[in-house]
């Protein structure tokens, strides 16, 4: 995913992988630097000012590549700027964006057993659940927590808004991966999905002064879309929902206000555009293009 631009602080944020292979840990010991990261770097130059790795020794293909949101707001009683990111490990970070300093961490799903919490310096704290030979539960699944689906943040309400996936799958893990070889993939076996346990897509709101959500609201579906938020002044939250359906929740309480059935799968987030003083929301659906007028 690319990157987001502070211009003030000349400064490019940008997410990086997981480690291969990617179940199976024995052949690259240690944290394995500069993997499920996000990096802070020189655009004219590429020199790295600051790190901050979400999942050391990654074993469940958490890839940090989830879109950053940069704030500047009053946190604890400061005025700070903010790099906040739902990761896909399910907790979502606070970092101060000018150091990479660590300021808080918290789950923002139910389904999550791979760790126990995030500790002071915000290093997860690991529980022995790992991809097995047989098959180990793991959760978040596969697709992780949250993914590519554009987050986005309103200054009125003081709330992140983004699309969180609860699910859980099997991942195994072979103990003697095949070595690496240039141009091909380096796997390590791969994951199923638990028969009778259901993934559910949530819109969530998170308060990131209070350190939780603010609220939830459910989807119908099979968890499978990807579409991403976008939040307006006028208090409003847009985003395709899990049954195809372009979708308008209250952004201070997740009430909903307005739906169209696109009738196909949304991949993509809303975008909103002003014409002769008139404003627009529209969203690509399938190999459509939905354009609605704001009344």
């Amino acid at each position: 995913m690319p990157g987001t631009y502070d211009a003030e602080l000349h400064t490019i944020y940008w997410g990086t992988s997981n480690p291969s292979p990617d179940f199976e840990g024995s052949v690259r010991p240690g944290d394995d630097l500069y993997t499920d990261c996000v990096l802070a770097l020189d655009p004219d130059t590429g020199r790295l000012k600051w790190f901050f790795q979400f999942t050391p020794h990654d074993l469940f293909d958490y890839d940090g590549v989830e879109t950053p949101v940069l704030i500047d707001a009053e946190y604890k009683g400061s005025n700070r700027k903010l790099l906040v990111e739902a990761n896909r490990n399910g907790y979502l970070y606070i970092l101060d964006r000018t150091n990479g300093q660590f300021l808080f961490a918290a789950p923002f799903v139910e389904k999550l057993n791979w760790a126990k919490g995030i500790d002071a310096h915000g290093r997860p704290i690991r529980t022995d659940v790992k991809p097995s030979p047989a098959g180990t539960r793991i959760c978040p699944g596969y697709a992780g927590a949250t993914n590519w689906f554009a987050p986005s943040y309103n200054e009125s309400t003081h709330l992140v808004y983004f699309m969180a996936l609860e699910q859980c799958e099997t991942y195994f893990s072979n103990p003697t991966p095949e070595s690496f070889k240039e141009s091909r993939e380096y796997y390590s076996t791969g994951v199923k999905q638990i028969p009778g346990e259901p993934s559910q897509k949530i819109l969530t709101a998170f308060d990131i002064e209070k350190g939780l959500a603010a609220w939830k609201y459910p989807q119908v579906g099979s968890g499978h879309s990807s579409a991403g938020t976008m939040t307006s002044a006028g208090g409003v939250v847009f985003f395709g929902d899990d049954a195809g359906s372009f979708e308008a929740v209250d952004a201070a309480n997740g009430k909903p206000l307005w739906h169209f059935n696109t009738g196909q799968h949304i991949s993509a987030s809303p975008m909103s555009y002003g014409v002769a003083g008139k404003q627009y929301v529209a969203i690509a659906a399938g190999s459509d293009v939905f354009s609605f007028a704001i009344q």
